[in-house]
């Protein structure tokens, strides 16, 4: 019989999902893919197939594991599999660039962006964005490289730290930096809208007063003895209840159109009460704390979701 796989290339991401398969005592075969052999003289097997592969999965040393998934991806839907995040979707999620694009076409206002390839070209591009600005990586994950540059004497500083630092994950994965304007809130947090199915579930609050490494899965991967940010007092992350936005229709459609079964929109609004979409998450992470107090879990939500799809594969094949 048809069963749900899932490609990926971290077990820790993972947990919550085997444990919403266990609930529902349905099998679920994990693909992890970082390097081997795929063997496209032979068909893949029947099922539905979730690909939750990472932008980030440099930093956990998978180099090419986003190409690696591609590759399966385009044998998979060759095939006529029933692909959950397929080749759009992961094109997406390894370029900010696509996702403004992509954005803008369904009037998704994002913020003023450059895009940069070459260190020594950023003091130009922040002379045309202007300060304060934000700094970020085209492909990074968990806003790995997003910095906030408040001056021209800032940016030289940032520059600076970029040339001298031994950190492999300084530079952007695929050489291209974003210049961003940056986008005063009133009060310091954003929103992500979480999505399965292409429909809305909820969105979160997080705060953004700590910084912006904002993968809710990360929340607690702090040294022995700290206190958890995302149990500490303010909440770093807290589901909105019966929360409303203008553009959650559009955001939907959105994903639709960019066969986006699963993901997550992260947005801001500033002062005037002008909303700007900064990031796509098609590996989209959940907060289990931020879940309890809510009385609600979205690995149960994509679970069953994954699962309703489990008839038209078998049809299919």
């Amino acid at each position: 019989m048809p069963k749900v796989h899932v490609i990926h290339e971290n077990d820790a991401w993972l947990a919550p999902l085997r444990a919403s398969f266990a609930r529902l005592g349905a099998p679920l075969e994990e693909w992890f893919l970082d390097r081997g052999i795929l063997d496209l003289t032979r068909p893949p097997p029947e099922g539905v197939f979730y690909n939750r592969m990472s932008a980030s999965s440099h930093t956990r040393g998978h180099h090419y594991a986003p190409e690696y998934a591609a590759a399966v991806v385009e044998w998979l839907e060759r095939h006529g599999r029933t692909v959950v995040n397929g080749r759009r979707a992961l094109q997406l999620e390894v370029s900010k660039v696509a996702q403004y694009e992509a954005l803008a076409a369904w009037d998704i206002p994002t913020p003023p962006t450059l895009a940069v390839v070459g260190e020594d070209h950023l003091r130009e591009a922040a002379g045309r964005i202007g300060f304060p600005l934000i700094l970020k990586h085209n492909r990074a994950g968990k806003g790995l490289g997003v910095q906030l540059v408040k001056s021209a004497a800032a940016l030289e500083e940032a520059v600076a730290r970029i040339a001298a630092s031994e950190d492999p994950y300084a530079l952007p994965r695929d050489g291209i930096w974003l210049v961003q304007r940056y986008v005063a809130a009133p009060e310091p947090f954003i929103t992500r809208a979480e999505f399965i199915g292409g429909k809305f579930l909820y969105a979160v609050r997080v705060d953004t007063s700590e910084g912006f490494e904002l993968c809710p899965a990360d929340a607690c991967a702090i040294p022995e003895g700290a206190a958890c940010p995302a149990v500490a007092p303010g909440e770093k992350f807290r589901i909105v209840e019966d929360f409303a936005h203008p553009l959650i229709p559009r955001m939907e459609s959105f994903l639709t159109a960019n066969g986006i079964g699963v993901g997550a929109i992260e947005f801001i609004t500033d002062a005037a009460g002008e909303t700007f979409a900064y990031d796509v998450n098609t590996n989209t992470n959940y907060n289990a704390e931020a879940e309890r107090r809510a009385g609600i879990s979205a690995t149960d939500a994509l679970a069953r979701h994954l699962l309703a799809l489990l008839p038209r594969a078998a049809k299919a094949a």
